[in-house]
């Protein structure tokens, strides 16, 4: 078997991904650019260890070595993804991570002519960011062939990780995201809100800058995409309010103090919230004569998902990685099956 590397494995999910990873038999290296905590972990688990910044090619090129898979797990991404995909093109290494953010995945796909010529697997997205609504996107796709129109989302009462919570801070400048007609187009925060049924009952939903405005698309092809959270009224009017705010946060200085207020305050879920609130996954497709399929699927929480999709997709790339290499969203490496695969989920029921 392969060695594989977890880089940013001393963060809230990175963590809890090597625990598992050890716990099913697997022995990943530990990867980060401070050694601190990577070494306790590393002890604690007996694992290996390698500690490298990604903005120093010499020791990149020395971490590398003799690894055949990286699961890039350091968020936010869009200050590691780049670096890291562009060292594994370079050593002909799969690289897998966890993020849920539209440029990343933007960026990957436009490296999937060189990910060919490597032989290498490019597959961001293999967490709750985005599995379960990829592989609803990519079963819609089947079940209506001809569709024009897909909506997505989700309904989850889980906090955030600090990770996740420092990515949305950095969204706050971007803006809303929603694709139209085969674009990624900038719209307000909470643009559309409808009522939705995600599995356990009617809820109020907005939309919002999920990572499937990119990769629902690339499984698909269907070119207007829309992606929903479940959002109570009070939070669909704080979101609108952000509208007017959204300029200052593209300050440096507004950024960092915000970002400062996260690692204070955020903690991930835990045990007990990760073992007791499931998620509902919804979405829908729509051809251009008003056919209407949709589709639902209850899963685990999402980092718990996360930690157990990622490592699923990890032994299926150790196990058999694909004949060619390229960019894959995880419906595309693995079926949209893959979802309920994953412990803790139901079947997509397509209705």
């Amino acid at each position: 078997m392969q060695a594989w590397m977890i880089y940013g494995a001393n963060g809230y999910t990175g963590s809890l991904i090597a625990k598992q990873a050890v716990h099913l038999g697997m022995k990943p290296i530990l990867a980060g650019r401070r050694d601190g905590a990577i070494a306790e972990l590393a002890r604690q688990l007996g694992c290996e260890k390698r500690i490298f910044p990604l903005d120093d090619e010499q020791a990149v090129d020395r971490a590398l070595a003799g690894i055949g898979l990286v699961l890039n797990c350091a968020g936010p991404f869009s200050a590691t993804s780049q670096a890291m995909i562009s060292a594994c093109l370079k050593h002909r290494v799969h690289y897998l991570d966890i993020t849920g953010e539209i440029g990343v995945f933007e960026y990957a796909h436009s490296k999937h002519a060189a990910a060919q010529a490597a032989g290498v697997v490019l597959c961001p997205g293999v967490g709750f960011d985005v599995i379960p609504t990829d592989c609803v996107a990519s079963a819609l796709k089947e079940a209506l062939p001809d569709a024009t129109e897909l909506a997505l989302g989700f309904a989850s009462k889980s906090r955030l990780s600090p990770g996740t919570a420092k990515t949305s801070v950095e969204g706050m400048a971007l803006g809303g995201k929603v694709r139209k007609n085969g674009r990624v187009t900038t719209v307000p925060f909470a643009y559309k809100t409808r009522e939705i049924d995600f599995g356990g009952g009617v809820l109020m939903a907005s939309t919002i800058p999920w990572g499937d405005v990119a990769t629902a698309y690339y499984s698909t092809g269907v070119p207007n995409i829309e992606v929903y959270m479940a959002t109570p009224p009070h939070a669909i009017a704080q979101m609108r309010r952000l509208n007017l705010l959204r300029p200052l946060m593209r300050w440096g200085m507004v950024q960092r103090l915000l970002k400062t207020m996260v690692e204070r305050r955020v903690q991930g879920p835990g045990e007990a919230m990760r073992r007791n609130t499931p998620t509902h996954v919804w979405g829908e497709a729509r051809n251009a004569a008003g056919q209407v399929k949709v589709a639902r699927v209850r899963t685990a929480n999402g980092y718990q998902l996360t930690i157990d999709g990622s490592l699923t997709v990890i032994q299926r790339m150790l196990a058999q990685p694909p004949a060619t290499g390229g960019y894959f969203t995880p419906s595309t490496l693995c079926g949209w099956q893959l979802v309920e695969s994953i412990p803790g989920s139901g079947k997509v029921e397509i209705v």
